[in-house]
């Protein structure tokens, strides 16, 4: 071995070695590992990107019997496969941990709530109630919307092919509404178009929506006025099958695409506006999006909705290609599946993605239209182009505002297009706090959420140990070290520069 590639060793072996001893100092610290928990190595063939015994292995869980690797493709390492034409080629086929016997995955929409239901007669009787509510798009940032039951979008239905349900649904807004139920094949007088298929529901009224479910897949309910609709009306309704979809996932997440014009000086959103300035996921604006994490080699599907007035969206996964499986019609025939890594999702339409997560680490997932990768993309007005002036002093005193400073002293702006950044809103201690509040940014790099905002969050694949400590304990994890254990195991420690600690205007991340 050559001066150099035993310094290249060294460093490989050395990079890190705070946050892997972090991370192993946290555990011995709790209690002693017995040896039969140490993972346990694997073949080169199975063993992902890592390749010294100092790292832990990427292995199938003992109570699984799927396999790590199927024709070339596995599912701990980025692979195709060997044949585009094989069930496996790209991870179509390969099975998740879970199996079918288990039933269908839980679902989950991140930041959502699921309606609850009691048997009623015979029926799964739910009640929903569209109204008027506050939603927190960043933490501070508080919008007038329309929703349900205190939610926007609304809370989840989620029953199973062959139920019979019953939806009460009682009119708290201040102007008639009816609620459609998007894509179900159901007795035409619960269609809920109003005024074609039933009298609108008036103020402080109900109605009563009742029909049996033979359809399974992916499905939404919504308002079916176009302005309460462009406000924010809409929920997931998902329906499992009665057989469990080939091959059974893992994880299964519904995100909800929406898009609204709210002016700088305003709560309420503009339903009249044709262009969009607030994007949100799950009633959400990037960085307070809630990130997906999943474990390493899972099968993931995210049902993805776009619910925005007028404009679609090309979604794009980093780090994986997906299959496109179904659509808000029906689950796909596998041989007419798609791989992707970037989807383009129409309005009022909703994309099923499924892939094997097999590439370790924090991801990107977003809408790739440039403008729907900012918050609050608006005119620069009022205060944000007063240099060195804050919106409380702004705010503060209407009559008497500080002059606008129009010099453009700054040498970039000899470069057309300068500034590229839009200025961008101060975050706050206590904003940051809040985004930093969720065990599912924990362990994240400090500077992360510079980088996510609008329609935008973040996948994490994490091996099982990891996804233990951020998901299902209670420990301090400190900013960067997930990430750094992820880039110690798989990457290259030697190049990798762990990034600033303080963000915008030096402020503790």
């Amino acid at each position: 071995m050559s001066n150099h590639e035993a310094r290249r060793q060294f460093l490989k072996v050395g990079s890190l070695a705070a946050a892997g001893g972090l991370l192993a100092g946290a555990a011995s610290a709790q209690q002693p590992m017995d040896m039969k928990d140490m993972p346990m190595p694997m073949s080169d063939e199975h063993a992902g990107h890592a390749g010294h015994s100092d790292k832990p292995q990427p292995k199938v869980p003992a109570d699984s019997d799927v396999k790590a690797e199927m024709d070339g493709f596995s599912r701990f390492k980025p692979s195709r496969g060997n044949d585009p034409d094989s069930d496996y080629y790209l991870g179509k086929l390969m099975p998740g941990f879970r199996s079918a016997a288990a039933g269908p995955a839980p679902f989950e929409a991140p930041d959502l709530t699921k309606l609850p239901w009691k048997m009623v007669r015979g029926a799964k009787e739910f009640h929903l109630v569209p109204m008027a509510v506050e939603r927190e798009f960043l933490p501070g940032y508080k919008m007038n919307v329309y929703g349900y039951n205190g939610s926007m979008p609304g809370p989840t239905i989620e029953v199973n092919q062959g139920d019979r349900v019953r939806i009460v649904v009682t009119n708290e807004l201040p102007e008639a509404t009816t609620t459609h139920w998007h894509g179900f094949e159901l007795p035409v007088q619960y269609d809920g178009s109003e005024t074609l298929t039933q009298n609108p529901i008036e103020p402080g009224k109900s109605f009563v929506y009742e029909f049996d479910v033979h359809e399974e897949g992916t499905f939404f309910y919504h308002a079916h006025v176009p302005m309460q609709e462009a406000f924010g009306s809409v929920g997931w309704f998902i329906v499992h099958p009665r057989k469990v979809f080939d091959p059974p996932v893992d994880r299964d997440f519904g995100l909800i695409f929406q898009n609204f014009f709210i002016e700088p000086t305003q709560t309420i959103a503009d339903s009249w506006r044709m262009d969009w300035n607030w994007h949100t996921i799950n009633g959400r604006s990037g960085p307070y999006t809630t990130p997906l994490v999943v474990k390493h080699g899972e099968r993931v599907r995210i049902r993805l909705l776009d619910f925005s007035p007028m404009q679609h969206h090309p979604i794009h996964l980093h780090g994986h290609t997906f299959w496109v499986t179904g659509h808000e019609g029906a689950r796909i025939p596998k041989s007419a599946w798609i791989p992707r890594n970037t989807e383009l999702v129409g309005i009022a339409q909703a994309s099923n993605f499924e892939f094997i997560a097999n590439n370790p680490g924090d991801w990107m997932f977003h809408c790739h239209m440039v403008h729907h990768m900012m918050n609050h993309m608006t005119r620069q007005v009022g205060p944000r182009i007063r240099k060195g002036v804050s919106v409380d002093r702004y705010l503060a005193n209407y009559s008497n505002r500080p002059r606008v400073d129009a010099t453009r002293d700054d040498p970039g702006f000899d470069t057309p297009g300068y500034p590229q950044e839009m200025k961008s809103m101060n975050m706050s201690d206590a904003m940051m706090d809040t985004i930093w509040s969720r065990r599912e940014v924990q362990g994240m790099r400090a500077m992360w959420p510079m980088s996510i905002m609008g329609l935008m969050t973040a996948l994490r694949v994490l091996p099982e140990d990891l996804y233990h400590k951020v998901m299902e304990t209670d420990e301090d994890i400190p900013k960067g070290s997930i990430f750094e254990e992820i880039v110690r195991r798989f990457g290259d420690p030697s190049t990798y520069q762990s990034g600033p600690k303080k963000g915008m205007h030096g402020m503790e991340m």
